[in-house]
């Protein structure tokens, strides 16, 4: 059985991974929950350009961005990814930006 993600009485599908199943359930709270649940205590403008950005490369062209794009992007570099996602660009961002798992190398 997959596992869900349950916030305020909905149920939102997830992979083995953790990563969305139907990412057009995402909105900010989904964001706010994957949050806590990868350690970051409060989402803040940062968290918010890189989810956002990767959200509307993945609404464009149905795939995530390279790291080194959304670095170059974005204006942050791989450590200050790192330092708001905690696990990554792949399974941190794109988990709380509600995209699918990332096939490429982000």
């Amino acid at each position: 059985m997959l596992p869900y993600l349950e916030m305020g009485g909905k149920k939102i599908e997830l992979d083995e991974d953790g990563f969305m199943v139907n990412p057009e359930e995402w909105n900010e709270e989904v964001a706010k929950a994957f949050a806590e649940s990868e350690g970051i205590k409060e989402l803040t403008e940062d968290h918010w350009k890189v989810i956002n950005y990767l959200r509307d490369y993945y609404k464009q062209f149905q795939v995530a961005p390279m790291v080194r794009k959304l670095c170059k992007q974005t204006g942050y570099s791989l450590k200050q990814i790192y330092e708001l996602f905690p696990s990554g660009p792949a399974k941190g961002a794109c988990k709380l930006a509600g995209l699918p798992k990332p096939t490429g190398c982000v």
